[in-house]
């Protein structure tokens, strides 16, 4: 009862209050919303910036999912060993994800910083151009994509490492009595056995990759002309610069529909697929 009393108050009832004030006019100043039906949603079909937006969150999932699960793997497979210094070497791996994404925003601007920064310090140190990387529209969101899976790997890892720990050591051994080296092993075993863990990992992946806002504020701000401008930066900039809580709400809803196509389909397609015993 305690669970489902918080889920109802923080969970349920803003999802439900979103959708409500989406279909209102509700702005700083008004003392209620005004309700106007799909005018939000019609304006927002209608509006080029937003569909840029979704353009930038979309190429953003797709350049970030795959590369940090990737990682992720890579990191649980090479601390999954016995040794004296592992656990020092699982907390380096895992200690950008504790972090504050503001520290994280702030020590990468410094990396991309323009000139004074330490990337265009190397180039200008081997004799090439600087990149002024934030600065260009065709390498913001790389850049950004970049710091995002220097973040996210580590946490993937802790999943990943779990999934690879719970396989039977039995299953490993007879595999190598009848000959099998070590990534036939990873090839063959292994990774159909991860296949829940593989599903939960990615959409935990994707459902992290439209919740960043932080580094966009600390770091672009949306810019160059709103290359860089995520949907959720997107709805903050609506709710708390523009306080057009209509709009804000309309986007909101637009995000919880997005991973719910995306992610629910996927999430019942393939858990058929998988055993689990």
């Amino acid at each position: 009862m305690p669970s489902l009393i918080f889920m109802a108050a923080f969970t349920v009832w803003p999802v439900f209050r979103s959708i409500w004030l989406s279909l209102t006019k509700y702005k700083l100043g008004m003392s209620a919303p005004e309700f106007i039906g799909l005018k939000n949603y019609i304006s927002l079909a209608g509006s080029s910036l937003f569909w840029k937006v979704m353009g930038n969150t979309l190429f953003f999932a797709l350049i970030t999912i795959v590369p940090s699960m990737v990682v992720g793997l890579f990191l649980a497979t090479l601390v999954n060993r016995k040794s004296r210094l592992i656990g020092f070497v699982r907390t380096s791996y895992f200690y950008p994800v504790v972090m504050p994404m503001i520290a994280i925003a702030s020590i990468w601007m410094f990396i991309y910083m323009a000139k004074n920064g330490l990337l265009d310090q190397m180039l200008i140190s081997m004799g090439l151009q600087p990149m002024n990387i934030l600065s260009s529209k065709k390498t913001v969101l790389p850049a950004m994509a970049f710091m995002y899976v220097w973040k996210e790997a580590g946490y993937l890892m802790v999943f990943f490492l779990s999934g690879i720990q719970s396989i039977s050591t039995d299953v490993n051994e007879a595999a190598r009595i009848d000959g099998a080296n070590s990534w036939t092993i990873f090839r063959k075993i292994t990774l159909p056995l991860l296949a829940p863990t593989f599903l939960f990992v990615s959409t935990i992946a994707l459902t992290n990759s439209f919740k960043l806002v932080d580094h966009v504020v600390i770091m672009t701000e949306g810019a160059p002309n709103n290359a860089s401008t995520l949907l959720l930066y997107y709805i903050y900039q609506q709710g708390f610069t523009n306080f057009n809580y209509g709009v804000s709400s309309a986007l909101t809803t637009v995000m919880l529909l997005l991973l719910m196509v995306v992610a629910l389909p996927r999430f019942l397609s393939q858990d058929k697929k998988i055993q689990y015993n």
